[in-house]
C-alpha cells in the first residue's frame, strides 16, 4: 500500500467530512476513495471515521491520526521541495577552488556576481594551487576550479576560458618605468619574482621558457605565493614580476608596463567534473569571467591600456 497517498486521501476526507465532496476535490470517483480509506483502516487496525447518511466524522483514533498526519505530510512536502531545489542548485553550496594570486577585491566581486545569479546558494571559495584543485575535482571534493593553463585537464569539462596579456610590475623609480612599453629583452639583468612552480607548474614553465626565448634570463628567481609578498619583493629590488595589472594597484611606489607583442599571456580555465556537474557550475564560470574579464591595468600615466579579456564558454 502507498501509505503516503492513502494518508493524503484521509486528510482530504477529514477536511470535507463527506466522501462525495472529497472524491470531487481529488478528481476521482467516490467508490475507489471509500475503498482506499477502508484499506487504510485495515492496515492501521483502527476505525478512522464514523459514517452515516449525512457524512462522516472523525473517531478519536482519526483525530489523533489527523493531527500527526498533517505535520508529517507538511514536512515530507518540504523535504521533497528542498531536495528538488538542491538538485537545481538553488540551495546548499558550490565548492570552488581559486589560485592565491586572485585579489581579495576580485574574490569579493566574484562572490557578489555569483550571488546575483544564484541567490540562496552559498559559494565556498577555497585558496588552492592548480594541482590541488585538479586532485580535489577528481575526488569530487570540489564542484569547480579556476586553474592556470597550461594544465592537464583530462577527465574534466572546461566551463569557460579566459586570457589576458601580462605586463611587468617594477618599482616606480626604476629606469625602465620611464618607458610606455617593454620587451622581455629590456628586462635583462633583472631578477624575477614569481609564484612557486608548485602553484601552477605548466604556467611557471611556460613563462620561464618565453623569457629565455626572448632574451630575458633572470639573474635570480624569487618565489612568493601571496600577491602582497610579490609586491614587497619587487619594491625591495629582488626583481620584476609579471601580472595583468592588479598587483601594481596596491602600491603607489610600483608601476605596471605592458609587454610588446603580448609575448606573455595569462590563460585561465574554469573547470568542473564532466558528468553530474553541479547545476550552478556554469553560473560560477560566468561570474569569474565577468569579474576577471573587466579588470583594468594600473593607471599610472605612461602605461598603455590592456585589451579586454577574451572569454570562450564551453560548458
Amino acid at each position: 500500500m502507498d501509505l503516503v497517498r492513502h494518508l493524503r486521501y484521509f486528510v482530504v476526507v477529514s477536511e470535507e467530512r463527506h466522501f462525495g465532496r472529497a472524491a470531487e476535490r481529488l478528481g476521482m470517483a467516490q467508490p475507489p476513495l471509500s475503498q482506499r480509506i477502508r484499506r487504510l483502516e485495515t492496515e492501521l487496525g483502527v476505525r478512522l471515521f464514523d459514517r452515516d447518511s449525512r457524512g462522516v466524522g472523525l473517531t478519536d483514533a482519526g483525530r489523533v491520526l489527523l493531527g500527526e498526519t498533517v505535520e508529517i505530510l507538511a514536512r515530507l512536502d518540504r523535504a521533497v521541495e528542498l531536495s528538488r531545489q538542491a538538485h537545481r542548485g538553488e540551495i546548499g553550496a558550490l565548492r570552488a577552488g581559486v589560485p592565491s594570486d586572485v585579489s581579495g577585491k576580485a574574490l569579493a566581486a566574484i562572490a557578489a556576481a555569483f550571488a546575483d545569479r544564484r541567490p540562496g546558494l552559498d559559494l565556498d571559495l577555497q585558496e588552492l594551487t592548480t594541482d590541488e584543485q585538479l586532485r580535489l575535482l577528481a575526488e569530487r571534493q570540489l564542484d569547480a576550479g579556476v586553474v592556470r593553463r597550461p594544465a592537464e585537464l583530462d577527465g574534466l569539462a572546461v566551463a569557460a576560458e579566459t586570457e589576458a596579456p601580462l605586463g611587468v610590475v617594477l618599482p616606480r623609480d626604476s629606469p625602465l618605468a620611464a618607458r610606455a612599453r617593454l620587451t622581455l629583452a629590456d628586462l635583462a639583468g633583472q631578477g624575477l619574482v614569481t609564484r612557486p612552480r608548485a602553484a601552477a607548474p605548466g604556467f611557471y614553465d611556460e613563462v620561464l621558457a618565453a623569457c629565455r626565448e626572448h632574451g630575458f634570463e633572470p639573474t635570480g628567481v624569487h618565489h612568493a605565493q601571496n600577491p602582497e609578498f610579490v609586491l614587497g619583493l619587487v619594491l625591495a629590488g629582488r626583481g620584476v614580476a609579471f601580472d595583468t595589472g592588479d598587483v601594481a594597484r596596491k602600491e603607489a611606489r610600483a608601476v605596471w608596463r605592458p609587454l610588446a607583442d603580448d609575448v606573455l599571456v595569462a590563460r585561465t580555465a574554469v573547470v568542473c567534473p564532466p558528468r553530474h556537474a553541479h547545476p550552478a557550475a556554469a553560473d560560477f564560470a560566468a561570474a569569474v569571467v565577468t569579474v576577471l574579464g573587466t579588470q583594468e591595468p594600473a593607471d599610472d600615466g605612461a602605461a598603455a591600456p590592456v585589451r579586454p579579456w577574451s572569454a570562450v564558454f564551453g560548458y
